[in-house]
């Protein structure tokens, strides 16, 4: 518990909870939310826009999340600073939504022309923002478990640095996940299929944390150029392919 890996699952919860929410609203599935109506007679005619269609209202989105995953934390018996870097996690879910709401707009007018608009806010796509809390992940920031009076940054040296409440905080260093612990639940990474040619997370470099890998071929069968036979039935060739797989050492 406390490590970056669990800071960015508490964000992405927080922000799925105020997404989903909030989209339901904007659908009108939930009887206690709706549109923002805040918007409906703004907008500036000089410039030839003016909000209108359903706006998402992330209101009620960001507060049922605050009741629903926050309110148990709070009234947990003595306040550690784990409690208080999950609280700090779940807000920082949060803020990543309001963060990356944009606005939308539709024109309207003679042949297509854009005389009008009509605009709305919206929420950004929920892979736009595990980009962004992901972002913050791999950014994220080791705080002293002694809480004082408010988090601070672990490393006496960077103290005076401000906590930003987008950023992710955690206590402890990540286990090793490369090696198999059954006693923390880690299956390690032997055995995994990686991809050779990848760079990224799932290529054989790093899933397999520098051990190298297998590389064995595998047979597959399948029936391939069916055609339809009058009348009927339908024929197909059996096809047979070769392909290399590649497993963690």
């Amino acid at each position: 518990a406390g490590t970056k890996e669990t800071a960015f699952v508490s964000a992405v919860t927080a922000a799925g909870l105020v997404h989903s929410v909030t989209r339901s609203c904007s659908a009108g599935n939930v009887t206690e939310c709706s549109c923002d109506v805040t918007l409906r007679h703004g907008g500036s005619a000089s410039e030839g826009w003016h909000w209108g269609g359903c706006s998402d209202d992330i209101h009620y989105g960001m507060s049922f999340s605050r009741t629903f995953l926050d309110a148990p934390l709070r009234n947990a018996t003595g306040r550690s600073g784990l409690v208080a870097m999950d609280l700090h996690n779940n807000e920082a879910g949060r803020q990543a939504v309001a963060k990356l709401m944009s606005v939308d707009c539709r024109c309207h007018g003679v042949s297509g022309s854009c005389a009008v608009k009509t605009c709305w806010k919206t929420m950004s796509s929920f892979e736009k923002i595990g980009r962004f809390l992901k972002e913050k992940y791999e950014n994220s920031i080791q705080i002293s478990d002694r809480l004082k009076k408010k988090l601070s940054r672990k490393e006496k040296s960077q103290r005076k640095i401000p906590i930003g409440k987008e950023d992710l905080l955690y206590v402890n260093k990540s286990p090793n996940y490369c090696v198999e612990d059954q006693k923390l639940g880690i299956p390690g990474t032997q055995g995994r299929e990686c991809n050779r040619t990848s760079q990224g997370p799932e290529g054989c470099n790093l899933l397999c944390c520098g051990r190298g890998y297998n590389t064995h071929v595998v047979r597959h069968v399948e029936r391939c150029e069916c055609k339809f036979v009058w009348c009927c039935y339908v024929r197909c060739r059996r096809c047979e392919t070769m392909t290399d797989v590649h497993t963690c050492k």
